[in-house]
């Protein structure tokens, strides 16, 4: 290959799609981390559940100040605070002895850092740096959560069960580290920086104004515009389920619920595993349907499938031969497939300036749908010693998704036809 003629937005995509594998092995982390630290302390499931409840929600707030600080001051800048900041909360956490340690190492710090390191770094990447293919580039990003936890997620769980559940930590810290100098070395802020427009992009085109005022004001004034628009609350609706029902929910708890029907730690993780090799190929497929077919229609079928996956799952912890792998691939093809689909609508609705803070507010929607997953489920299980309500609760709420998210763009499309 000539590497002079490959646009060095690929480049940028390829540290980007490594910061977030970094970042998605820590959000994977509870998963493993719930059974030793229930043992070691004698927490409840439902005490440790709102710790990570703290981290998912922070995670999903920080989404569209993090557009905007990344708009104001550069995506390099904004991407290295982050991972210092978050390898200081993972470290912090392999000190916790008491809740509140927990609190402040892992559900503020890791979830303040984490939320910089998310769907919306890709999206603000996406949209900056390609005006070609951004469906299918969109769907490769967003599949790093799902190569994150597979590579991180069979060797956390052997840390836990032959190194102590410490090492966990200490590993994800060293990862983040790795990061650093590939970050600061190779990510640009624009394709002006190279001398480049976006790839795909007419050359001849004017760049986009900078994006000049407060960041903080910026990001509620986008907000203020949106929430005019019934779309904005559609889409902010579905992914409140997505979330809840993803990282929540499954990425939360079903490594648990495996040890509960006698499934050992690193057999579970390996299925969290297999669920991430499956979604790594969904969501970048996701992302090519997104170029090309009608993105409604797509979330229609994700939300479907995964409800009646969530609604069968009950019955394949009785059945661990076939049963759970077949629910592990059919959920992995599903996992976050839903984001390419829900980007473009974004934008079709807002427009590509603002697009990028807005989805970080409908990704702040989603952590919060993912706070509620993570503490519901744990309380559930510690009321009823079983998840079978909740898993039965998640699948109704995705079929009921699958009907709403029809209307998405509805009333643009009969505006369209009428003044035509």
């Amino acid at each position: 290959m000539n590497t002079k003629r490959m646009h060095y937005a690929w480049i940028v995509l390829a540290v980007t799609f490594f910061v977030l594998i970094c970042a998605a092995g820590v959000r994977a982390a509870p998963s493993v981390l719930i059974v030793p630290l229930e043992a070691e302390f004698g927490w409840s499931r439902a005490t440790i559940s709102l710790a990570v409840t703290v981290n998912l929600v922070l995670y999903g707030l920080m989404g569209p100040f993090a557009a905007a600080v990344m708009q104001r001051f550069g995506i390099r800048r904004t991407v290295l605070a982050s991972l210092v900041l978050l390898a200081g909360g993972v470290l912090l956490a392999s000190r916790v002895e008491k809740v509140w340690h927990l609190m402040l190492a892992w559900g503020l710090m890791v979830g303040i850092a984490s939320g910089n390191l998310a769907m919306v770094l890709g999206a603000t990447v996406v949209s900056r740096w390609f005006e070609k293919r951004r469906g299918t580039v969109m769907g490769i990003v967003t599949a790093s959560t799902a190569t994150g936890q597979l590579v991180f997620l069979p060797v956390l769980a052997w840390l836990v069960e032959h190194r102590g559940w410490r090492n966990v930590t200490f590993t994800l810290a060293g990862a983040l580290i790795l990061a650093i100098p590939v970050v600061a070395l190779l990510l640009r802020d624009h394709p002006r920086d190279v001398g480049l427009v976006p790839y795909g992009a007419d050359p001849d085109a004017p760049p986009p104004p900078p994006v000049l005022g407060n960041p903080l004001w910026n990001a509620i004034r986008a907000l203020r515009d949106a929430a005019k628009l019934r779309d904005f609350w559609l889409l902010s609706a579905s992914f409140l389920v997505c979330g809840m029902t993803t990282n929540g929910l499954v990425g939360t708890h079903l490594v648990p619920a495996c040890f509960d029907h006698g499934i050992p730690e690193v057999q579970a993780a390996g299925l969290l595993a297999t669920m991430g090799v499956f979604d790594l190929i969904g969501t970048t497929a996701s992302g090519w349907l997104s170029d090309r077919y009608d993105p409604r229609k797509l979330l229609f079928v994700y939300y479907g499938v995964r409800g009646l996956a969530l609604l069968y799952l009950p019955l394949a912890f009785g059945d661990q031969v076939f049963g759970l792998p077949f629910f592990a691939v059919l959920y992995g093809l599903d996992w976050i497939a839903t984001v390419p689909p829900t980007v473009k609508l974004t934008t079709d609705a807002v427009g590509s300036s603002d697009a990028p803070i807005v989805f970080g507010w409908i990704v702040a929607v989603h952590q919060i749908g993912a706070g509620i997953g993570a503490f519901g489920g744990g309380t559930i299980r510690t009321m009823l010693t079983s998840y079978t309500f909740a898993w039965i609760s998640a699948g109704s709420l995705c079929v009921l998704t699958a009907c709403f998210v029809l209307f998405i763009g509805r009333a643009r499309i009969v505006s369209t036809a009428t003044s035509s």
